[in-house]
């Protein structure tokens, strides 16, 4: 462990090392939190929350995870696969292929497990059936902007999961310049073989950066490559794009059903901590028979189900934003009015969802920015220092009031003069 105390030492002197709060409660977007290393406490207005709709504190929500605790109790204590799925398991996946138009859901623990489970079930299918010789090689390529748990999944894709050694054909993965589309025609042209396996995927909503998906030019590409595959990561998209909220495909005024006229398949992985309130994921698509394979795959078979509380916090929260997509309209305008803002005041805000980075001049420091507007505004921003370009990253919600976006600006603007002007008179 030498080696891990003195890299942590160098961490620390460096300043890479991200500061810890802990929240006592929260009341709306108000959360008393406490530094943990110094112990002092304070109410803050946060900006930096992924509820994106406001739904972990809304009553129905709460009440539908203590209802399940009364009935289920607190844990399934096992994989559906050997202890039987609870009924709000199948409300839940049905709720999730009605919301994005596709017929076949499968439940997760989380994204990551998510992805993996979907890796293993496409590249390697799961054990050895009489008659079935599995020879085709996989081939995906993937936006280099993808989040961590894509770049997990695809890493670990040559292999299938709980085993060192592969049996299956090779899979090969290939990277393509960020929303790139040009690039990725090319990268296909370049290396997809004739009896090749295809897959695409990407962030629907990139979480760094806060752009979107090119999904039209992505299905007509792969249009050229009859029965490709075309994955989703919506964990940031679902809830905040589209009239309803139901996604990328919304957004741009389709549905699932014009990739498949393509000849390509979607695949669309939903997440439930942002949008739906809770915890977990979901793997949807129109294909019967790759369910099967998600639900034995070893991130499935080999960990419990999802919880009842988080499912049925899931299961009432997409039921809230099918009810009243008028959430969904408040968090458009406050995303409209926050990036105006900024913009007219001479912020660089970049991208174009409720997901806000703002880029800082060279100059000041990040991590510094975030300790002022806390400090001096009680405000709390999440500061981004360890990527290429250093930035506070903002997200809004639908909660938002035009007040308490005001109040951000104006400490915005606060924090910026006053670390410039710092910067100035030390120079």
């Amino acid at each position: 462990m030498q080696v891990v105390k003195e890299y942590v030492q160098k961490w620390y002197e460096s300043g890479l090392d991200p500061e810890e709060f802990i929240c006592h409660g929260k009341d709306g977007n108000l959360v008393d939190i406490e530094d943990a290393a110094t112990g002092d406490r304070r109410t803050v207005l946060t900006f930096c929350t992924n509820d994106v709709l406001g739904l972990t504190q809304n009553p129905a929500v709460q009440q539908a995870a203590i209802d399940s605790i009364l009935q289920y109790g607190t844990s399934n204590s096992s994989c559906s696969v050997l202890s039987g799925r609870i009924d709000l398991h199948r409300q839940l996946e049905n709720e999730i292929s009605e919301f994005k138009h596709l017929e076949h859901t499968q439940l997760f623990l989380n994204a990551w497990m998510a992805l993996q489970a979907l890796m293993d079930a496409f590249c390697h299918l799961a054990i050895p059936v009489p008659g079935f010789q599995h020879t085709r090689e996989t081939i995906i390529f993937t936006d280099v902007l993808n989040h961590g748990c894509i770049v997990s999944a695809i890493s670990n894709a040559g292999t299938r999961s709980g085993k060192l050694f592969g049996h299956s054909p090779r899979v090969r993965v290939r990277a393509y310049r960020h929303c790139d589309m040009d690039d990725l025609a090319r990268k296909m042209k370049r290396y997809v073989r004739p009896d090749d396996r295809i897959m695409v995927i990407s962030d629907a909503v990139f979480s760094m950066d806060g752009d979107i998906a090119p999904l039209p030019e992505m299905i007509d590409i792969m249009s050229n490559y009859e029965g490709s595959v075309l994955v989703m990561d919506e964990a940031h998209a679902s809830g905040a794009l589209g009239a309803t909220g139901r996604g990328i495909y919304e957004h741009f005024g389709l549905l699932p059903q014009h990739a498949i006229e393509r000849g390509v398949i979607p695949l669309i992985m939903t997440t439930f901590s942002k949008f739906a309130a809770s915890a977990g994921a979901a793997i949807s698509s129109h294909v019967a028979e790759l369910k099967p394979l998600l639900n034995v795959s070893p991130t499935s078979i080999g960990t419990i189900s999802l919880p009842p509380p988080t499912t049925a916090a899931a299961l009432e929260s997409i039921r809230q934003v099918r009810q009243t997509p008028e959430l969904v309209g408040r968090l458009h305008e406050n995303t409209r009015y926050l990036r105006s803002r900024l913009t007219d005041l001479g912020f660089d805000a970049i991208g174009e969802t409720n997901v806000v980075p703002v880029l800082l001049p060279p100059e000041i420091n990040p991590k510094e920015f975030g300790q002022k507007i806390m400090n001096d505004y009680g405000i709390w921003i999440s500061p981004i220092w360890f990527i290429a370009k250093p930035r506070m990253r903002i997200t809004v919600n639908a909660r938002h009031t035009q007040e308490e976006l005001d109040r951000l600006v104006a400490g915005m603007v606060g924090t910026r003069d006053a670390l410039l002007c710092k910067q100035t008179l030390t120079a």
